[in-house]
């Protein structure tokens, strides 16, 4: 077994990522180019190869901000992201490599993003405490999805049922297309009014220069206005809706409840099966508007490897150490939140 650096020919990695029944839309290798063009990053892609084949692929990226500190993530701005093996083997190689890596460039610790608990052997050191396990903060949020709009419908809670009709009744429309510039602008009000760093418009058009057959954007109108968008991401037969917000008018209007079951209703007509709703944090808004859902939460695995004398990096907004200056972002003017922001989210991850 040995571990390769990728280079630029990255047929190969797709290759294997595309054949894995467990692959997720994350490890797709164009994600390098987007997150180190974007933000600047440092990549650190490496493969398992085992008698000249592929046997796995792990997709890091070290995050180093004066601010947030240095990790290894696999993967940042991802919910998912963490080794794809074809073998305990090379996933246990892999994950010896990314401990190697945090060591080599001093980073505090290596993040490993997996969607289901991994196998233990896949872990090298685990049960001596070499890898660390992060609990009660985030989970995800996955459900299939009828062909029939009826059966979905029905699925969704009675109280959110009402809230979509509302919307309905209110005469909102949507559309569905390639608006990433209307869709950060949007974005970016939302995240402001939750005391949190938007992204730069150039990570959003990156997004969709690079995956332009896989991504949509959904955007909510009241009366012409636009009030909410979601960007969503296209999978196999899976739909992520991954960056979404709405304006201040969006909440009486029940665009945000109207917005996610016409995704929703435009996934199923594009073959999509399954939804994935991401991850939110428990006790949150937004882990129990998911819950209202019909969706069942499903606690997501994410595995450190820490430096000497080094914790789990909470960063996070229910840090506590960041409540001060979530409380001031919120009361900035949008056009300041706008110039700052992206150079303060990079770190985070």
């Amino acid at each position: 077994m040995k571990i390769v650096p990728l280079d630029r020919q990255t047929a190969a990695w797709d290759a294997f990522v595309t054949g894995h029944p467990d692959a997720t839309f994350f490890h797709q290798s164009a994600w390098r180019d987007v997150l180190t063009r974007a933000f600047g990053h440092r990549a650190h892609y490496l493969t398992a190869e085992q008698d000249g084949a592929i046997a796995g692929v792990l997709p890091l990226i070290e995050v180093k901000t004066r601010l947030f500190g240095h990790s290894l993530m696999s993967l940042p701005f991802c919910v998912y992201g963490g080794p794809l093996t074809a073998s305990t083997e090379a996933a246990a190689a892999l994950a010896q490599a990314a401990m190697d890596l945090r060591a080599k460039t001093g980073a505090r610790a290596a993040e490993l993003r997996f969607r289901e608990p991994p196998a233990p052997a896949s872990l090298p050191g685990l049960a001596d405490g070499a890898w660390v396990k992060r609990d009660g903060l985030y989970a995800t949020f996955r459900k299939p999805i009828s062909a029939d709009h009826e059966t979905n419908f029905k699925a969704i809670s009675r109280k959110q049922r009402a809230m979509v009709r509302k919307g309905i009744d209110r005469g909102l429309t949507a559309t569905a297309d390639t608006s990433i510039d209307r869709a950060h602008a949007i974005y970016a009000e939302s995240v402001r009014n939750l005391g949190t760093p938007v992204f730069s418009r150039k990570y959003f058009r990156l997004l969709a220069e690079t995956f332009p057959h896989h991504l949509d954007v959904v955007t909510v109108f009241d009366a012409g206005a636009p009030i909410a968008a979601v960007i969503n991401f296209y999978w196999r037969d899976e739909v992520l809706p991954y960056y979404g917000g709405g304006t201040a008018a969006a909440r009486g209007a029940y665009a945000n409840d109207f917005m996610y079951w016409d995704v929703m209703r435009r996934a199923v007509d594009r073959g999509a099966r399954m939804f994935d709703f991401g991850r939110s944090k428990e006790g949150t808004g937004a882990y129990a508007f998911k819950k209202n859902w019909g969706f069942a939460p499903s606690p997501l695995p994410y595995y450190f490897a820490l430096g000497p004398g080094q914790a789990i990096p909470e960063l996070n907004p229910l840090n506590p150490k960041y409540r001060l200056m979530i409380d001031a972002w919120k009361r900035l003017p949008l056009p300041i939140a706008n110039l700052l922001g992206p150079h303060l989210v990079r770190g985070v991850g």
